[in-house]
């Protein structure tokens, strides 16, 4: 069964070349990319998924080991391949997935795999970890090339050709002033190889703007944005002297801001954000992570009932009302949720600030209640229209009605966008991830508040006839 290297190698596949001769797998993945060897790994069984590492050239090895795809499946196959086979491929790993893997370790075989690693690997790893992984030194590498500022360019290409293989990226060279090994200036590849003095000192090639940076604190959300917005491919990242410690990649990026988005969304749907992949996660954690914001989601609920309670006269003399509850609450949720998408997304990506949140109040209410006329206009006309067309009667008063409902939509609805608008504003304030405003949240919000509204409005229209 030939497996195609224009194509990603299947578990099937992996499986028969794996009870076959090693030498034949290996000849078989060869040709193979890092990041399709190391996805159909994801399906293996860890066991299984060692045995096909082992028979791995190293080098391909390396690559595929060094894949985010495999992010929580490193810790049961390293276990499985045994101390001497893992220690080569997580000393020649890149730092920062370096640190990824130890943060996946048990406590038990932390030290027992850090003994593996050369003393300068150990030094470096002991420097990412103490880092949170959601900050920029938690995702960083110390894999770049720095060089003093008064190097010549000759000098530095002459470097770079004897370090580059053991570095991450070699785009971007980082400049040091000689005394104070601070970071002083950054020139690119390019400019270095178009450089046309290979004498001149490399501190005095290409852009000569000061050099952009991060502190190892800031938030990866951060360092992604800051990426963007001037196209850079890795940013470094210095301490309170202004010292290198590390380089933060726009693939590490790209990793760190699935991950982010992934939380966000499902938080967003009104659960605790999975930290493995939904396919891998336990039973027992899945209801771990869903039963508690549902528990709380159900208190709120009751919140609803209780408002119904209240009401329950005006319900019993006039039933019909009840048939419209189902149609308004829906309608204050919907908007309510749209709005707290738009204000979440806008705070995410830094086009409004805190302090905008009375210009977002002043822009959402006269929208909000815009969009609950064109609802209460639709309401209205099907009220009416069912009731001439004989679909169904709703009594002598259905005109009074038909207002009821087409008013109670306007203040509703216009509730529930500002409500929405305002909630993720409430939670930045006091601390908590604005994604937390989970649109069953609002929703559940917005119920509440628009059955006070709905009755309160059928009360002041229909106090002299059906609610006599």
């Amino acid at each position: 069964m030939p497996v195609s290297s224009d194509r990603n190698p299947t578990v099937p596949e992996l499986l028969y070349l794996l009870h076959g001769d090693p030498i034949d797998l290996a000849e078989a993945l060869s040709g193979m990319r890092g990041a399709d060897v190391a996805e159909a790994l994801r399906d293996l069984r860890p066991d299984a998924a060692a045995k096909v590492m082992a028979a791995l050239p190293f080098d391909l090895a390396v690559q595929v080991f060094d894949e985010p795809e495999l992010e929580g499946h490193r810790c049961e196959m390293i276990q499985h391949m045994g101390e001497k086979a893992a220690g080569p491929l997580i000393d020649a790993m890149s730092s920062d997935q370096q640190a990824d893997l130890f943060r996946e370790l048990p406590e038990k075989d932390r030290n027992r795999f850090l003994k593996l690693l050369d003393p300068g690997t150990r030094q470096s790893l002991s420097v990412l970890l103490q880092y949170p992984p959601e900050t920029a030194g938690g995702i960083m590498t110390t894999e770049f090339v720095a060089v003093p500022n008064d190097w010549t360019v000759e000098r530095t290409l002459q470097h770079i050709s004897q370090v580059g293989r053991t570095k991450e990226t070699v785009y971007a060279i980082y400049c040091l002033d000689p005394d104070q090994h601070t970071l002083v200036h950054v020139v690119s590849l390019r400019d270095l190889m178009l450089a046309s003095d290979r004498s001149a000192p490399v501190g005095q090639i290409g852009n000569m703007r000061k050099p952009l940076c991060v502190s190892t604190r800031m938030d990866r959300e951060e360092v992604a944005r800051l990426i963007s917005k001037y196209n850079l491919l890795a940013v470094p990242v210095v301490d309170e002297g202004g010292h290198i410690l590390g380089i933060v990649t726009v693939d590490d990026v790209i990793d760190a801001i699935v991950r982010e988005q992934t939380e966000d969304v499902q938080k967003f749907g009104g659960m605790e954000a999975l930290d493995e992949p939904y396919t891998e996660i336990g039973f027992t954690k899945m209801i771990r992570k869903r039963a508690g914001w549902l528990m709380a989601l159900f208190l709120s609920e009751m919140l609803t009932a209780t408002a119904m309670q209240h009401f329950e006269g005006e319900i019993e003399r006039a039933a019909v009302l009840a048939m419209f509850i189902p149609l308004v609450m829906s309608s204050g949720g919907n908007s309510g949720s749209q709005a707290t998408s738009l204000i979440i997304r806008a705070l995410a990506l830094r086009e409004v600030k805190l302090r905008d949140w009375w210009r977002i109040a002043i822009r959402e209410l006269p929208t909000g209640l815009t969009l609950g006329a064109i609802l209460g206009v639709i309401g209205f006309v099907r009220i009416e229209l069912w009731q001439h067309l004989h679909l169904f009667d709703y009594g002598p008063h259905h005109l009074l009605l038909a207002m009821t409902v087409g008013f109670a939509l306007v203040g509703i609805v216009g509730f529930g966008s500002l409500a929405g608008s305002m909630l993720p504003f409430v939670l930045k304030q006091v601390g908590f991830d604005p994604a937390s405003a989970s649109a069953p949240f609002v929703a559940t919000l917005v119920d509440v508040t628009g059955l006070v509204i709905y009755f309160s409005v059928a009360f002041l229209i229909l106090r002299d006839t059906l609610l006599r």
